[in-house]
């Protein structure tokens, strides 16, 4: 049997002999690193997805030589056949190197005397005969061979899935679920494997049906195909996709007829994998726990918006008690938040930049700490929470730390240990950030209030929405039926502030006047991408640390995009370059076409609860890395295959295999940057697909500097960004809902 797909094995090398050792071994992608005993005699490094490979297996590789800078010469394997091992000697050495649990080298060198070449047979069919070895009971002989068994179905689901091109990690995830049964299960529908448990792709199962002989019209295809759509909309933001554009666009994606598809999306309903509502003037479908989420969503914040908590204190004492102790005199709209809170078991706070958000928070924390309340301070990021833990003075977390995110068993999706069974232990939670929030995450959060605690929501209406579904922040301000303060007045501290002036500006549709370079509002006008990139790298490298002061670790690369000349992939290769180029003292592993240095400036691109983080002075650790976390890389390992970096005091490291979970952070996009704050913001202004060229993302990235901003780039393409006023317009029913339950229609 094989792993891998090539077609044409006369164009590569071939390579053959025994498994002397494993190096290194990925159980989830199948990557692996070995020695291998050639049929020449020699030794040689094999590198390449080669799943489940173990010491004592034969190995007839199809691949290309290379030459690894630090480890030299090195066969890749691009394709692979195997068999188990067939002498006394190679079993015994597949055996020793712990191929199977619970048989070690002293029972490998028992068992292989006893039976010689008959030992795999034995191990497999008779494990009985293994009982009359001294020492081996008949329970731990079962044991011995259930394990067996266990590894080559395994072996054998995975060379079955490599050899139509799928990846290793199915293998795993599909005999962890259904063991021995995984291949009939395949059989019976390839689609399972695009289910979430399995983690596969509707194209990688598309793949396979196709090579197991499945029709187009196979229901089994359509239905996969129905809840690809809709995954694929919730990850467009959306909460539900109304019936027949449902029906229409799953047609489109696999070429049948609508009609096919809407009689499948009725078997998906009344088998519950879809959950239907009319609501909203709209057939919805939704995915069942965006369903559960926007539903109790709604029914609690609704029964929050009918709790008062009357007159318990004198408001007007307790503010000019804190006007006095803050030595502040408040506005009146912030008086108003104050006497919501005090009466309110959940308000919204919002408003644009200057606008008083932060001092209004304080207010509202030393309100609740004057009257003997515990309120817990919670943002959607790290960079937020740490933002919010400076301006307040009090520890801020992120909402997943909050909740105690964890993966679950799959490892795929995530449960929170704070829950309804288990609550948080407070009287009020105050949310920075909540545009950022999704329904998945509203509702855990919700869900995990203790039923009399007070809930204070902060935020920026016009910002850009939550990157997960639902919308949730307007929906609630839209709503009409949650008590709202709405901050307009620019505060005196704040109106010399061209950035604060100017983002007000974009934000009504106002186009500023770019050609006034003057106080913390800059324009560099620039024609050419490449002149663009070079002034980019310029105002990092040396204008802003030497003529500003602002050094650059300060300094943040904003773009609406990835792609293109000025898009952060190609400005964070400049900036690497520039900022942290190679050097003798600096070891750097190459990553696909991406290289990761001592020194480098990065990003977590994924939420990573399990990974564990010390505190540099070694006193606490943890765990959990999320999205949008930054760190700087403070080793690069490339004996033991790993990496360091350091997340603002957090050390965390990572294997090789992981960095995939990085990326470079000189530049990030302006949907990254949401949520946090930076001294200086230099917004790169090129050509990207007009989806991403909106006034929201302009203004978004402007509310990110505090001191300085400097725009690069055409004039014309801001005035652009500013006219294009393309609201997120997203599919969820939490407006609606909420009114409805609270009786206002």
């Amino acid at each position: 049997m094989g792993w891998g797909r090539m077609d044409e094995h006369e164009e590569l090398n071939e390579l053959s002999g025994r498994v002397l050792h494993v190096i290194y071994a990925n159980e989830e992608n199948g990557y692996a690193v070995l020695r291998l005993d050639t049929l020449d005699g020699g030794v040689t490094t094999v590198v390449g997805t080669l799943p489940a490979v173990c010491p004592g297996e034969e190995l007839h590789a199809f691949g290309e030589w290379m030459t690894h800078p630090n480890h030299g010469r090195q066969f890749k394997a691009e394709y692979a056949e195997r068999s188990l091992p067939r002498t006394s000697e190679a079993i015994y050495s597949y055996l020793a190197g712990r191929a199977v649990k619970g048989i070690g080298p002293a029972t490998a060198t028992l068992i292989v005397d006893r039976f010689g070449e008959k030992t795999l047979d034995v191990l497999e069919n008779h494990p009985e005969q293994l009982a009359e070895i001294r020492g081996i009971t008949r329970e731990k002989a079962l044991r011995m061979s259930a394990e067996f068994r266990r590894q080559a179905g395994m072996r054998r689901l995975m060379e079955f899935l490599c050899g139509h091109g799928l990846r290793p990690l199915l293998a795993v995830r599909l005999y962890k679920f259904y063991g021995e049964d995984a291949m009939d299960v395949i059989g019976g529908d390839p689609y399972i494997i695009s289910a979430p448990h399995i983690g596969g792709s509707f194209a990688e199962a598309d793949h396979l049906a196709f090579d197991l002989g499945c029709e187009s019209d196979d229901p089994n295809r359509v239905r996969a195909a129905v809840v690809f759509e809709l995954r694929h909309n919730a990850g467009n933001g959306h909460c539900f996709i109304p019936r027949e554009q449902l029906a229409a666009a799953t047609a489109k994606l696999i070429g049948v007829e609508p009609e096919d598809v809407d009689e499948n999306i009725e078997t998906l309903i009344s088998g519950g994998q879809i959950r239907y509502e009319f609501i909203a003037g709209r057939n919805a479908c939704y995915l069942p726990e965006l369903y559960e989420a926007e539903t109790n969503a709604a029914e609690i914040l609704a029964r929050m918006c009918r709790r008062s908590f009357g007159d318990k204190a004198d408001i007007n004492k307790i503010i000019a008690k804190l006007e006095k102790s803050q030595h502040i005199s408040y506005a009146p709209l912030q008086k108003q938040v104050l006497e919501l809170a005090l009466k309110n078991q959940v308000v919204v706070l919002t408003g644009g930049p200057g606008t008083g958000k932060t001092t209004s928070i304080r207010a509202v924390l030393a309100m609740f700490d004057e009257l003997g309340m515990k309120t817990l301070l919670t943002a959607p990021t790290g960079r937020a929470a740490k933002r919010m833990t400076e301006l307040t003075g009090q520890d801020a977390s992120t909402i997943h730390r909050l909740l105690e995110a964890k993966f679950d068993d799959t490892g795929d999706s995530v449960v929170f240990t704070k829950c309804e069974s288990d609550r948080l232990d407070c009287d009020a939670v105050i949310l920075d950030e909540c545009s950022m929030v999704d329904i998945i995450l509203m509702n855990a959060l919700l869900s995990a209030l203790p039923p009399d605690a007070r809930l204070i929501l902060v935020g920026d209406a016009d910002q850009l929405p939550s990157v997960g579904p639902g919308n949730v922040f307007s929906a609630i301000i839209r709503s009409g039926v949650v008590p709202t303060v709405r901050l307009t007045e620019i505060f005196r501290q704040n109106g010399g502030s061209r950035i604060v002036r100017n983002a007000h500006m974009i934000n009504r549709g106002e186009h500023p006047d770019f050609a006034e370079n003057a106080g913390d509002f800059f324009r560099l006008r620039r024609l050419q991408a490449a002149s663009s990139v070079e002034t980019i790298t310029e105002l990092c490298t040396t204008r802003l640390p030497n003529k500003m002061h602002i050094p650059p670790e300060d300094i943040q690369v904003l773009s609406p995009t990835r792609k293109g000349e000025l898009g952060t992939v190609n400005l964070n290769r400049h900036l690497q370059a520039a900022l942290n180029p190679p050097a003798k003292d600096k070891p750097e592993k190459a990553f696909g076409d991406v290289i990761f240095r001592k020194g480098d400036r990065v990003m977590q691109i994924k939420n990573n609860y399990d990974i564990m983080w010390r505190t540099e002075d070694n006193r606490s650790a943890g765990t959990g890395i999320f999205n949008g976390d930054i760190g700087v890389i403070t080793s690069v390992d490339l004996e033991n295959e790993g990496i360091v970096v350091n997340f603002d005091g957090r050390i965390a490291g990572y294997g090789f295999d992981s960095l995939l979970e990085l990326e470079h952070a000189w530049a990030m996009t302006v949907h990254k940057a949401q949520g946090s704050e930076y001294r200086a913001v230099i917004l790169a202004l090129g050509q990207a697909s007009q989806m991403l060229m909106t006034r929201d993302v302009f203004y978004t990235a402007v509310t990110r500097a505090r001191e300085l901003l400097i725009l690069v780039g055409d004039d014309q393409t801001a005035h652009q960004m500013i006219d294009n006023y393309r609201q997120s317009k997203r599919y969820t029913a939490l407006r609606v809902r909420l009114r409805k339950l609270c009786g206002v229609e």
